[in-house]
């Protein structure tokens, strides 16, 4: 049976030798682009379009067409290849259309060799884009699957090129264009309108016919950042910007093969789950890379299951409009009737779509099921057993886990939150009583203090994944109310120094930070690392604050931004722990520190997105399970490895 796509939905590919069928109201340009594991296309000879037709294994058409068929062979594909983009394309400079919002809706449908169709995707929602990505075949856990994207550049070619990391993205759209025209005079005309079937449903996706999101489309298209705040912020403050948690792109050329998979499936049932099943040169990459793809995952087709719904709600709305306005409908018991059979479609089509979501679930239930006790100390939770066998590290790993992310559809999947080492930027994490159902309802002395308990804990965890004395940790606790929170860190010994109280505590620190990273940059910028002063500690630093702005002047706030905006760069970070509404009198002073840092909280909250569809994440903070001493152990060895060894 055919699978009807909505945007960001996937399907597994029964096959590989394929066609990609396209069918248009107007004349198009087709072509294709080949992605390396991080999606990138590593230069022209991975691009097939109108002016150089065929690639190893793919096959795209000659002209501007309103039909199009595209051959992929994906076992033909080079070894590196792990995605290929189907592009759409209007021709420029022939007199016809400029944007898609101005032609039917793009119809894309990949087939079997003998013309059996597999997955169709009508293109909807698009408006003053002139180009757009269409769909996708990519490979993931050995096994090859087409996504639906529809992600529109009204930029037109050269937008869409550039977007994929194309060098001379403009020069080489410029060129197709060029070869388009040329070959215009050879262009079919177009099919009559495609009249789209609304009875018809995705079987694996249960939802009728191609549905877009609320909003219609994908916001226009970007490095993906992956997790935003789109939650409004708190009053005086301003949106923050993007989280850095990128796709790691440090290989220059394709990495080893994965670890050996499990033995294939049987045909109709999905592949069992392998743990480090990604690419990636070490087995943190592979893993790291694994969690990103079932984020990704996760995101995607829980955006198709909501879409199905929301489609299948709205149906049901407009087919009661149309029975009750007619008032013969009204008339014994019809209207009853209509009800009850609009009802009973809407109840099939959710049905249908939770049955979709469901078997896409289970299978990332499995494989973090095999993931999560495979991974290393930097990416696992506290009860991990591998804390228990501990060691402190020779080398700083690629990323470091700061908490879950889950979606309200399978609250017990839980994705970690990885963060890439060195921090790029500080955290806030936010004691106030707004952030979340949870804090509104709990008292503001005990959400102050897990908000101190999880700054421990994030410090903890970056004091153990790094080398020993190449990371340390101060403390600025004006009042002195963080004692207990503190306690683990204060008794290991693994403080740069006693956290720093009153209003003399604070500057001393801040001029003490402040010192290093003015004579770190300029010894950067002059090329003279080695004639730093031997009282200089060149490692990473993290500050952690407390209770702000409480202890704080105007002097000590200006130095707290400016650690905040040039500390990362040369190894200083910022950790905030605070309410946002006591700073408000601040206003806009402290609102650049409030953006530069990522906002996470002590207790549940969803004030976090994915740059895919932009869902409303809950994140959950780290928890030390209970009753356990994981934490003390792990510093006790921490400040075991940085006692000066005797001769």
């Amino acid at each position: 049976m055919t699978a009807e796509l909505v945007r960001g939905q996937n399907h597994t590919l029964p096959q590989t030798r394929l066609e990609i069928r396209v069918s248009a109201g107007t004349p198009v340009v087709a072509g294709a682009t080949l992605g390396d594991e991080n999606g990138t296309v590593r230069g022209t000879e991975w691009i097939a379009h109108p002016g150089s037709p065929q690639l190893p294994g793919l096959e795209v058409s000659r002209q501007a067409a309103a039909d199009h068929r595209l051959a992929v062979d994906l076992d033909a594909l080079p070894g590196p290849v792990h995605r290929v983009t189907v592009l759409l394309a209007l021709p420029t400079g022939v007199g016809g259309p400029v944007r898609f919002g101005a032609v039917a809706s793009p119809f894309v449908a990949v087939t079997g060799l003998d013309g059996t169709e597999i997955a169709t995707f009508t293109l909807t929602g698009l408006d003053t884009e002139s180009a757009v990505a269409a769909l996708e075949l990519y490979r993931r856990q050995g096994a090859w699957k087409v996504r639906a994207v529809g992600q529109g550049y009204a930029g037109g070619l050269d937008a869409m090129l550039a977007d994929q990391g194309v060098p001379r993205a403009a020069e080489l759209a410029h060129s197709i264009q060029d070869a388009v025209t040329r070959a215009m005079a050879r262009s079919v005309a177009p099919p009559p309108p495609r009249t789209p079937d609304a009875d018809r449903v995705a079987p694996g996706a249960g939802a009728p016919g191609p549905v877009p999101p609320a909003d219609g489309r994908r916001p226009a298209p970007q490095q993906p950042e992956p997790i935003a705040e789109p939650a409004t912020p708190p009053p005086g403050a301003t949106t923050g910007g993007p989280i850095s948690y990128a796709h790691p792109r440090r290989q220059s050329a394709a990495p080893p093969p994965p670890p050996p998979t499990a033995p294939p499936a049987e045909p109709g049932r999905p592949a069992q789950p392998v743990a480090g099943d990604a690419t990636g040169w070490s087995m943190d990459e592979r893993l790291y890379n694994q969690i990103w793809g079932m984020f990704e995952d996760l995101a995607r087709t829980t955006a198709a299951y909501r879409s199905a719904v929301d489609f299948a709600e709205s149906r049901m709305g407009q087919e009661l409009d149309r029975t009750l306005s007619d008032p013969r409908s009204r008339i014994g018991g019809a209207g009853d009737r209509a009800r009850e059979e609009a009802r009973a479609k809407r109840d099939e089509l959710t049905t249908r779509a939770r049955e979709a979501l469901d078997r896409d679930l289970a299978q990332l239930v499995a494989e973090a099921a095999v993931v999560e006790p495979a991974l290393p100390a930097a990416f696992a939770g506290w009860d991990n057993p591998v804390w228990h066998a501990y060691r402190v590290p020779m080398e700083i790993p690629m990323a470091l886990r700061i908490g879950d992310l889950h979606l309200p559809e399978n609250p017990a999947l839980h994705i970690p939150l990885l963060v890439r080492l060195p921090l790029e930027r500080g955290m806030w994490i936010d004691s106030g009583r707004t952030t979340s159902d949870a804090a509104a309802l709990m008292d503001g002395a005990r959400l102050r203090s897990l908000a101190m308990e999880c700054a421990v804990a994030h410090a903890a965890r970056l004091l153990a994944v790094y080398p020993a004395d190449e990371f340390s940790v101060h403390v600025i606790d004006p009042a002195g109310s963080a004692a207990g929170a503190l306690a683990p860190l204060v008794r290991s010994g693994v403080l740069a120094g006693p956290p720093a109280s009153g209003a003399g505590g604070v500057a001393s620190v801040l001029a003490h930070l402040t010192r290093r990273v003015d004579l770190v940059q300029m010894a950067v910028r002059a090329g003279a690392a080695d004639s730093l002063p031997p009282d200089v500690d060149t490692g990473e630093q993290l500050l952690i604050v407390n209770d702000f702005p409480h202890g704080f002047d105007d002097r000590s706030v200006t130095q707290l931004r400016y650690l905040a905006d040039e500390g990362p760069s040369v190894g200083v970070h910022l950790m905030m722990v605070a309410d946002r509404e006591d700073a408000s009198a601040y206003g806009p002073v402290l609102d650049p520190l409030w953006r530069s840092l990522l906002r996470v909280t002590p207790v549940a909250d969803d004030h976090l997105s994915d740059p895919w569809v932009g869902h409303a994440w809950t994140y959950e903070p780290p928890r030390m399970p209970s009753g356990s001493r994981v934490l003390e152990q792990v510093l006790a060895k921490v400040a075991a490895a940085r006692r000066p060894r005797r001769p």
